[in-house]
C-alpha cells in the first residue's frame, strides 16, 4: 500500500542562501528539527529539490524549490466519538478549539472516551480527512477555553518552540475570592508537588521557578475578575499561585480549601456560597496568539467567558445574594 502525503512544505531558496545544502535549507530555514527530518528522510518521497529525490548533502542555488512531505497520520488508539465542541479557526495546519469546562483533553488511564480528542478524531473522519491528535498544550479538565491542535509534526513543532521560547501569549481569566489588595502584579513563587499529596502543587523554595502576571479587572465585595499571564507554564500554576496569595479560584476544590476552618463562621460562608454556585474552578483560557507555522502571520485568538463564570460574577455584582441566602 502506498503512503499517502499532505501537501508538501516548500522554501525558495534565496540569493544569499546559493551553495547552502539542503540539509542547511531545512533546518535553518525551514525549522526542522533533527527528529523531524530522520523521519522524513525514511520516508516515498522524503525531500525533494525542485521536485526530484535528493540527498540532504547536495548544494542549492538561488531561485531553487526545497520541499517535503509528511506522511498523513491518524490516531488510531483513539475511538472517534460525536463529542461537540467549539472551532474557533481551521485551515490545512491548525485546529483552535473552545474546550468546554469538564472535558478531558486527551484519553488518560481511566478515561478513554468522552475527552476532546474523542470528538476531534470522529469530526476529521466525518470529513474524510486523516490526522493525529496533536495538542500543542492543555487545559485541566475544569478549566474551559482555546486551545491549539497541530494537523502535523511540522507545525507542532514550531508552536511547542515558540513555546518553550516564551513566545506564545496565552491569556486567563479567572473569578477569584477577595480581591488582591494590589490590584496588578507578578507572583513570582516556586512550585513543586506536595510532598504529602503527590497529585498536589504547592509553593515552596525548592520548586521550579514560576511566575504568573495578575492584573484586577473588576472588583466585587466578595471577588474579583481577574486576568493572567503565564510567564512559565508549571502544572495548576494559576490555581497554586492565587491560592498562594490568599484569593484562591471560585468553585477550586482542590486547591481553594485550605485555611478555611480559621475564618470567621459568616466568612465561611459566603465562601460555599460561591463556591457551590459553580461546579468547577472559575478559569477560562481567554486568549491565544502565536506566529503560524507556514506563513509566520501572528494569529491572536479570543474566547468569550462561558455561561456558567459569566453567571458567577452576575452573583458577585449582587449584594443581595449573599444576605438572602444568608
Amino acid at each position: 500500500m502506498r503512503s499517502e502525503y499532505y501537501d508538501p512544505i516548500e522554501y525558495q531558496v534565496a540569493a544569499a542562501e546559493d551553495g547552502w545544502t539542503v540539509k542547511s535549507v531545512l533546518q535553518r530555514r525551514m525549522g526542522i528539527s533533527r527528529k523531524l527530518l530522520s523521519r522524513i528522510k525514511l520516508t516515498e518521497r522524503g525531500v525533494m529539490l525542485n521536485g526530484q529525490r535528493v540527498f540532504i548533502s547536495v548544494p542549492v542555488k538561488a531561485g531553487d524549490t526545497v520541499s517535503v512531505s509528511l506522511e498523513k497520520e491518524t490516531s488510531v488508539d483513539i475511538l472517534p466519538e460525536p463529542i461537540p465542541f467549539e472551532i474557533v479557526y481551521e485551515d490545512e495546519a491548525l485546529l483552535i478549539v473552545n474546550k468546554a469546562a469538564g472535558v478531558i483533553v486527551h484519553p488518560t488511564h481511566g478515561h478513554y472516551t468522552g475527552t476532546l480528542a474523542n470528538g476531534v478524531v470522529h469530526y476529521w473522519q466525518e470529513k474524510g480527512e486523516r490526522f493525529r491528535f496533536r495538542p500543542v498544550h492543555r487545559l485541566d479538565q475544569e478549566t474551559s477555553g482555546l486551545i491549539a491542535i497541530a494537523k502535523n509534526a511540522y507545525v507542532h513543532q514550531h508552536i511547542s518552540e515558540q513555546l518553550i521560547a516564551g513566545e506564545v501569549s496565552k491569556k486567563y481569566t479567572a473569578l477569584v475570592h477577595g480581591c488582591p489588595a494590589v490590584s496588578e502584579g507578578t507572583i513570582d513563587g516556586p512550585i513543586d508537588r506536595d510532598p504529602d499529596e503527590p497529585h498536589r502543587r504547592i509553593v515552596t523554595p525548592s520548586g521550579y521557578p514560576a511566575l504568573t502576571y495578575y492584573k484586577v479587572a473588576r472588583a466585587y465585595g466578595a471577588g474579583a475578575r481577574v486576568e493572567l499571564r503565564l510567564g512559565t507554564g508549571r502544572t495548576h500554576q494559576i490555581r497554586v499561585h492565587m491560592t498562594s496569595i490568599g484569593h484562591p479560584l471560585i468553585g477550586d476544590k482542590f486547591y481553594g480549601l485550605p485555611g478555611r476552618t480559621e475564618l470567621p463562621e459568616p466568612e465561611r460562608e459566603r465562601i460555599a456560597r460561591l463556591d457551590g454556585a459553580i461546579g468547577r474552578q472559575a478559569l477560562h483560557a481567554s486568549e491565544l496568539g502565536f506566529r503560524h507555522p507556514l506563513t509566520g502571520e501572528a494569529l491572536t485568538f479570543r474566547s468569550e467567558l462561558p455561561a456558567d463564570m459569566r453567571e458567577l460574577e452576575e452573583l458577585l455584582r449582587e449584594d443581595g445574594f449573599f444576605s438572602a441566602n444568608g
